[in-house]
């Protein structure tokens, strides 16, 4: 049995973030008990970092624009996050759950565990898309990145 709940709300939250008609850059889903609920959406990465906590088990799915001055492209990232005051049976659990959340979350470039406060960076994820894309080339902005 699924532990994904309002399975509707966080496919629409989904394709929000995909879409180039909003300004949706992320969504965050946490556990309610044993259930996995879509927590919030929004933008800016200040506000998608606030959601991983060290009590927390968060699945966050971000959009992020890679590419250099001549192609500027998006990319997306499932963020798995364990904060390090969970406990080792629903940290075990966290594993089992991802393949419910990927059967909503389809769609990724770069796909991330984290459990170090310090990997919650922009430029870190930043980074780590670029390193499974192969190239590596400017930002868009004409300084690189």
């Amino acid at each position: 049995m699924s532990c994904i709940q309002d399975k509707e709300n966080i496919v629409q939250a989904y394709h929000d973030v995909r879409s180039d008609n909003t300004d949706t850059e992320w969504l965050v889903l946490k556990y309610e008990g044993k259930d996995v609920v879509l927590s919030e959406t929004g933008i800016g990465f200040e506000e998608f970092k606030s959601h991983f906590t060290d009590d927390d088990r968060v699945f966050g799915y971000l959009r992020i624009t890679t590419g250099d001055e001549m192609s500027r492209r998006q990319k997306f990232v499932l963020i798995t996050w364990v904060g390090c005051n969970v406990s080792p049976l629903k940290k075990a659990r966290v594993s089992t759950d991802k393949s419910h959340v990927k059967d909503v979350l389809l769609t990724y470039a770069t796909e991330l565990f984290l459990e170090e406060r310090s990997e919650i960076s922009e430029e870190f994820i930043r980074t780590q898309v670029k390193k499974a894309g192969g190239a590596n080339y400017g930002d868009g902005t004409g300084y690189g990145a």
